[in-house]
This record gives structure tokens, sequence and C-alpha cells, in this order.
């Protein structure tokens, strides 16, 4: 059986290593700024990730598009409320592991944090999270 490709040592000897192998990791781990001593893993984007994103808040981020545009206070209430929906839409996919960190006697995991950590943590986890995603401004209301 012949081969169709075919690298030959001289070949394999010009590219530089990292031409021949690339290290990936699917998650970040970041220090907390709001809680020193406290660090997070988020997920990284990658096309299947990209797409279980969009489909999470794509809806949620047409009702709120659709409240935002009202003068109802009511509406902007509820336009209020769907967006800490899709703020926690982020944090449940993009939020792996927390470390250094005691809910309620407990050690801190990515569940407790978002139904009973702290308000200032979550946030920036969540804006850390929208920038792994690189999203634009548009695509974060959407």
């Amino acid at each position: 059986m012949s081969c169709l490709w075919h690298l030959d040592k001289a070949d394999a000897r010009r590219q530089t290593p990292d031409a021949r192998s690339q290290a990936h990791t699917s998650g970040l781990w970041c220090e907390a700024q709001v809680y020193p001593g406290v660090r997070y893993r988020i997920a990284r984007i990658s096309l299947g990730r990209r797409i279980d994103l969009a489909r999470r808040v794509r809806e949620i981020g047409r009702k709120l598009e659709f409240l935002e545009a009202g003068n109802d206070v009511r509406e902007k209430l509820e336009a209020a409320v769907l967006q800490s929906e899709i703020d926690r839409a982020y944090l449940e996919w993009g939020l792996e592991a927390v470390e250094g960190l005691e809910i309620d006697g407990e050690l801190a995991t990515p569940a407790t944090l978002i139904e009973s950590g702290p308000l200032e943590l979550a946030l920036e986890i969540v804006a850390k999270i929208r920038a792994e995603c690189g999203l634009s401004e548009e695509e974060r209301k959407n």
C-alpha cells in the first residue's frame, strides 16, 4: 500500500518544534481579582462550545432585545431578569471549577457559586468568560 502523503526526515528537521506539535488546553485558570486567594477555571471557546453557547442564549437574547425596545417599566424589569438569565447561562456553560472559596462551610463548586456565592465574584467570572469567547457587544446582546 502506498502513502498519498509523505514527510521525510529532512522535512521533519526543517520544521520547528512548534510546527510539529501544538499544545492546547480546553480550560484556563484565572486568579480572582475581587476575592484574593480564589481561582477559577473557565472553558476555552471551540467550535462545538460556541454552537452550544449560542443555542443556550439565542432565545433569551431575542426576548431581551424585544423587551429592551419597550418603554414600559414592567418590560424593563423583565429585561433585567433576562440579562441575569444570560449571565447564568454563561456561568453554567463556562465555569468548570472554583478553588479557595468556601460557601456556607463547604468548598465551592460551580453550582454552589451560581446559587449561593458572592455576586461580585460571579460577575467577574461572567466578564472573563465573555472575554475568552471573544464575542462582540452585538453578539453578547443576542
